[in-house]
């Protein structure tokens, strides 16, 4: 298996692959990005054995089978490939160029994205009916649904080998068509906006905000300090997605979150978004 992209949701799918007993190599645009991926995940399985969920032996055993790679012509040999990169269509559809040169012609090619669409990346590759969507939730250990998301051209062999490997991933999986934001961040986008628009309006702090979510609604985590855990510019930009190809204005985003994103207030991975994080 080979992941495309170093960050925290490239790290995840690599944990749970390695733990899986799957071969792994991990690839960054930046070298040294996917060589701190994976002595992030080294620090992982670390406090895991720490606190006594995982063995030294399953813990040397994991590491074993994860590899980071210099560039996407390491994956010559993947079987199948997940671009986890940031959720930018012109980032993704130049890897799904890179991918479909670089890989054998029989590995499946999929994509993490959580709005862009899958029909589109699939046209920047000559095997449009290997392409398909694999979208995980944050944190990829502790969430247990992985979206799969059909292109047109995907086929069904592709769906079902997709489908079993996220079930060996000890994940369950939910069918959807290709449209923006998919099932879950078409449902979720706009309960976050809301939640900006609500602070930018004044009508309660970010605290109260996110008590009268977690506790009203019985919500684990209330919507503000969600979009700080996803990142403000992944949000941003799904939203942005949701707002120009469903032209519908109730997916517009909320001015106050493209501000915190311009400002660099992106959420927990710098330290700040609509909390202060230390």
């Amino acid at each position: 298996m080979g992941i495309v992209g170093a960050g925290q949701m490239g790290r995840g799918i690599a944990q749970v692959a390695i733990a899986a007993g799957i071969e792994v190599t991990l690839v960054d645009a930046v070298p040294a990005v996917a060589q701190k991926g994976r002595a992030a995940i080294v620090a992982t399985l670390a406090r895991l054995v720490d606190k006594g969920k995982l063995t030294s032996a399953e813990r040397d055993a994991q590491l074993a089978r994860l590899s980071a790679g210099a560039s996407v012509a390491d994956l010559a040999g993947a079987d199948f490939v997940v671009e986890a990169a940031s959720e930018n269509v012109t980032i993704k559809e130049r890897l799904f160029g890179e991918l479909d040169r670089a890989c054998h012609p029989d590995a499946i090619l999929a994509s993490n994205t959580s709005s862009i669409s899958i029909t589109a990346l699939a046209a920047h590759t000559g095997r449009g009916d290997r392409v398909v969507g694999m979208h995980f939730m944050n944190p990829v250990p502790l969430m247990r649904l992985v979206e799969i998301i059909r292109g047109k051209a995907t086929s069904d062999a592709t769906c079902e080998t997709t489908r079993a490997l996220a079930h060996r991933l000890e994940k369950e999986t939910v069918m959807s068509r290709d449209a923006p934001g998919f099932i879950v961040n078409r449902v979720l986008m706009p309960m976050l906006n809301e939640a900006c628009f609500a602070l930018a309006d004044g009508v309660a702090s970010a605290e109260d905000i996110d008590k009268g979510i977690t506790l009203g609604l019985n919500h684990p985590l209330g919507p503000l300090a969600l979009a700080d855990l996803i990142g403000l510019d992944t949000t941003l930009a799904i939203l942005q997605v949701m707002h120009r190809e469903l032209g519908d204005d109730k997916y517009r985003p909320c001015p106050l979150l493209a501000q915190y994103v311009a400002e660099g207030r992106l959420g927990r991975k710098a330290g700040r978004g609509f909390y202060e994080y230390i």
